[in-house]
């Protein structure tokens, strides 16, 4: 992957980014932090399309760092999946996420997301344990947690804890769907069926005669 994207050879941790260039994804922030980055012995594959002006600022702070910031401007899906294979950590500094995705995807393959604690990613990340969060969208509290994520990356134990707990997460519906099966067993309460009420008398039909076969012989 480090070849692929012209990085020098490192054995330190790669970060990946695989994601639409747009301001909600808080690429800003990884701009900001990028030099840190490379000083702690880092190195960053990118991969996205989308706001020319994120493209631009992008593909300066890879000039800057030729070495050690490979940038990619448009979308492949064997160059995504290569990326985030290749990664040790993930990086998403999304200003806010819904859902999202590429995290659930990143902790099935080992690479630790480093994310905002906002919206889907605070849902489906445990910081410490299957990924790293920060609480506030600054470039300060991103390097913050890739320090943390340094120090994890150091310690071959907890690193090894960590990836493998963030690749038996199960992100399938048949949890979500066992649990909303469950609430709606709730709030409708136990069914019952209806009974229907006997017909009147005229209505009944009487037993009928017994054959001769029945009766018995003479």
């Amino acid at each position: 992957m480090r070849t692929s994207l012209c990085l020098r050879p490192s054995e330190g941790p790669l970060f990946g980014i695989v994601s639409r260039l747009v301001h909600q994804k808080g690429l800003d922030l990884v701009a900001e932090a990028a030099n840190d980055i490379v000083e702690n012995g880092g190195q960053i594959a990118i991969l996205g399309l989308g706001d020319p002006e994120i493209e631009h600022m992008l593909s300066s702070t890879s000039r800057r760092h030729r070495n050690d910031i490979g940038v990619l401007i448009g979308f492949n899906e064997p160059m995504a999946r290569r990326i985030v294979a290749a990664s040790d950590f993930t990086l998403m500094p999304s200003r806010f996420e819904p859902c999202g995705l590429t995290q659930m995807q990143a902790q099935r393959y080992g690479a630790l997301p480093i994310a905002h604690a906002t919206g889907g990613l605070a849902d489906t990340i445990d910081d410490g344990t299957t990924g790293f969060l920060f609480a506030t969208p600054s470039s300060d509290a991103l390097m913050a947690a890739c320090h943390r994520a340094f120090d994890a990356f150091d310690d071959a134990g907890q690193l090894s804890d960590m990836r493998r707990a963030a690749m038996a997460r199960c992100f399938s519906w048949s949890g979500a769907a066992a649990e909303y099966e469950a609430l709606y067993r709730r709030l409708i309460g136990p069914r019952t069926l209806p009974t229907r009420p006997p017909p009147p008398a005229e209505q009944r039909k009487a037993p009928p005669p017994l054959t001769d076969a029945l009766e018995p012989a003479a």
